[in-house]
């Protein structure tokens, strides 16, 4: 099937029609109240990072996150015509959604780092940081083979189009695009845990598409045994110098056997020696429990994703397929400010992955992963000192990464200075402020200042000059978000 052929219009009449989406037109959006599908959906609550007196404590420590799927919750939200639960704004995740433009790695390294500062949009007496790593590009052909374990939720709370129906179509997708040497596996819970399907070379997909095509949703879900099956079979199955993950799709709803998210947790950390990583995958609205996959997925050498639509189908399965490689693990960042320069600083997002300091060199403390040709990015909000000028040293920033789980950390290094006055914003800052921006206004944080919905529009037009499809549709969303809350 061609990638384009994926490219519809979502299941509800008012999302985004892809021409709309990607031609650079706005929509016209409808008047009409909805009501608020995700009532229900449970979030672990967001205490925001405060600022931080340099003079007391000057280095600042935090895992990345590569995760995406707050944004595409978001999406989902403002397209159905209500904004977002506020503790669902996580802001790294909409930063990391994107992709950045960030300098390739050179040399032995599989990770880039940059830093900009600038000015602060919503608070003219502040600066912004903008912190930047890439993982490197590894060509097509040179990704290691696959061991994918597919484990799929097909209890009752997974039906519909925008459930079950998308990730039909997604694996069949994403089967098109993978080597004819990757495996593929997948195990079902629904009332019972099933192998569905063993381990199964990508050359003989007509066979594991068949599998997938027959996927029906009924019963409960047994979702704590279910994992515990897809890590003994990708175990069993483990492909050294390999690709092996877990894909778990699901909306979170174990409802029996092992359902405590600490339990959960532990069971994935088990697994964290064995070399095996895990993708988590979440679908609907109304009983959604993102708080406890994004906790698994952070436990569990893990990326985190919402799937709310064909597009983003697209673009984890197949556009950004390789991500799926991790190229950078247990990826941790420290900011050291200098005080005389930087009077205090407050990192934008991150909340629940900032650590200890002294874990930066503790090679044992699991941190995020990057995918190969992923970009990361950190905003810190500082309020400048007397000493603020020209060329004068700010901070430094480090980064240490392992190339393989398990292995010994890799330090980078870069000196952060200030620049000459009147030096004007890049769009990789105009997109990250801009994002920012949206973030703090979506959630209505005390730290927002000036920040608005136009302040936002605006500086990711800025940003936006190509007309990339995704950023020309984040100005749509914050369009639509904006004549939501006018209407409230």
């Amino acid at each position: 099937m061609a990638a384009a052929s994926l490219l519809t219009a979502c299941t509800k009449a008012n999302y985004f029609a892809p021409d709309a989406m990607y031609d650079g037109a706005m929509m016209e959006f409808s008047n009409e109240e909805l009501p608020n599908p995700g009532e229900g959906d449970d979030f672990d609550k967001i205490v925001e990072n405060d600022f931080i007196q340099t003079s007391q404590e000057p280095t600042s420590t935090f895992s990345i996150d590569a995760d995406g799927a707050a944004y595409a919750y978001m999406r989902r939200a403002v397209k159905d015509g209500y904004l977002p639960n506020a503790n669902s704004v996580r802001i790294e995740e909409y930063l990391n959604y994107f992709t950045f433009d960030y300098a390739e790695p050179t040399g032995d390294e599989t990770v880039s780092i940059n830093a900009e500062v600038g000015e602060c949009p919503w608070n003219e007496n502040h600066k912004l940081l903008r912190l930047g790593l890439k993982g490197k590009s590894i060509a097509e052909n040179d990704i290691p083979v696959a061991n994918f374990i597919l484990l799929i939720d097909v209890s009752g709370s997974m039906a519909g189009n925008d459930r079950i129906g998308l990730i039909k179509k997604g694996l069949c997708s994403m089967l098109d695009y993978m080597k004819p040497a990757d495996r593929i596996a997948i195990i079902t819970y629904s009332g019972e845990v099933k192998k569905l399907l063993k381990s199964t070379p990508v050359s003989e997909a007509k066979k594991i598409k068949n599998a997938i095509n027959q996927l029906n949703t009924d019963g409960y879900t047994p979702g704590g045994q279910a994992m515990k099956m897809a890590y003994e079979e990708a175990v069993q199955n483990y492909i050294e110098g390999g690709n092996n993950r877990i894909i778990m799709c699901t909306d979170g709803d174990f409802n029996v056997g092992v359902t405590d998210t600490d339990a959960l947790v532990e069971m994935v950390e088990s697994y964290l020696d064995k070399g095996i990583y895990l993708s988590v995958m979440g679908f609907g609205t109304g009983n959604y429990a993102d708080a406890r996959m994004e906790n698994i997925s952070n436990h569990g050498n893990g990326t985190y994703t919402y799937v709310d639509c064909e597009q983003e189908m697209l673009k984890v399965f197949v556009d950004e397929r390789s991500h799926f490689y991790s190229v950078a693990n247990d990826t941790k960042c420290q900011i050291t400010f200098v005080p005389e320069v930087v009077d205090s600083y407050r990192l934008i997002g991150y909340e629940n992955r900032v650590m200890n300091n002294e874990d930066f060199e503790d090679d044992t403390k699991d941190a995020g992963e990057i995918g190969s040709g992923q970009t990361i990015t950190a905003l810190y909000e500082i309020v400048p000192a007397e000493g603020f000028a020209t060329n004068a040293s700010l901070a430094s920033f480090d980064v240490r990464y392992k190339k393989a789980l398990g292995g010994e950390s890799r330090p980078l290094s870069l000196n952060v200075t200030v620049p000459p006055a009147g030096s004007q914003a890049s769009a990789n800052l105009n997109l990250a402020s801009g994002i920012a921006a949206y973030g703090l206004t979506l959630r209505n944080s005390q730290y927002k200042g000036a920040a608005s919905y136009d302040m936002a529009k605006e500086l990711v037009a800025a940003s936006n000059k190509t007309q990339d499809k995704y950023r020309t549709e984040l100005e749509q969303l914050i369009q639509k978000a904006k004549q939501i809350a006018n209407k409230q």
